[in-house]
């Protein structure tokens, strides 16, 4: 089971769009999905017509759980969406409350990682999304995961944000046993601005090794499927969008192979 943490230390460069465009993309070429929704406003899941004000159980039941979660209990947590194989762990308001959890209880880094392991052979990916701010739950989609992947935006602004992650990554790194994998996706690109054609430059130059070779541009398409709560690839499987998409989840498999 591949776990990829999708996340960046800056808001509105594109996580939840990556995590719903490959989740669709995956399940389309037969794969099994399971999204994870670390983001206490709950984007994806409002993504797939789920309420965060209203769900009665979330992520926030693996955190709150007395002892190790189980699996029947991981089990009952999950949502269906509209694509048959894939399915959701959504999130919920109430996670907003987790850092200041974290501070009182010792030990709340690892409880994603815990859950996923009792869905070992129920899917063959697992996509988190997760919040632009390092805390406990990023910790959380850092440590569970084998693979990061960056969505940037290639405005200079984000860049500070990519460079916030990047001394994470390396946080990170020193408590695991294995360096994290990580792939730089630039997001939002428009060819038209002279930003976005420096911005991407400036990846390259800075991020040669780690900087995807799919770039994904501005497409109105994610915005319409995002209204529909439906994957891109089933609205517009030829949008430029989802193409670069696919070009992206095909350097990714190659990588793993």
């Amino acid at each position: 089971m591949q776990v990829w943490a999708i996340a960046n230390q800056k808001g509105g460069v594109g996580k939840t769009t990556t995590v719903v465009t490959l989740a669709g993309l995956l399940a389309e070429v037969g794969y099994k999905v399971l999204m994870v929704d670390l983001d206490p406003h709950g984007s994806l899941t409002s993504y797939f017509q789920y309420d965060p004000d209203e769900l009665d159980h979330s992520v926030y039941d693996l955190f709150v759980t007395q002892g190790d979660v189980t699996a029947v209990q991981v089990k009952s947590l999950l949502c269906n969406t509209n694509v048959e194989s894939i399915q959701l762990l959504p999130a919920s308001t109430a996670m907003a409350t987790l850092e200041r959890r974290a501070i009182e209880h010792h030990g709340m880094g690892l409880q994603v990682a815990k859950a996923l392991r009792h869905l070992k052979g129920s899917y063959d990916y697992v996509l988190i999304d997760s919040p632009p701010v390092l805390g406990v739950l990023m910790v959380n989609a850092l440590a569970a995961c084998n693979h990061l992947l960056i969505p940037a935006q290639t405005e200079f602004l984000a860049l500070k944000g990519l460079e916030r992650m990047i001394r994470t990554i390396s946080m990170i790194n020193r408590a695991r046993k294995k360096k994290l994998k990580y792939t730089i996706i630039p997001t939002f690109y428009d060819r038209r601005t002279q930003a976005s054609v420096s911005c991407l430059r400036e990846l390259h130059k800075c991020y040669p090794d780690e900087l995807a070779s799919a770039v994904v541009p501005i497409d109105t398409k994610f915005r319409n499927a995002s209204m529909k709560g439906v994957v891109p690839s089933s609205l517009d499987a030829s949008s430029r969008g989802v193409n670069a998409y696919a070009r992206l989840l095909r350097t990714l498999i190659e990588q793993q192979g």
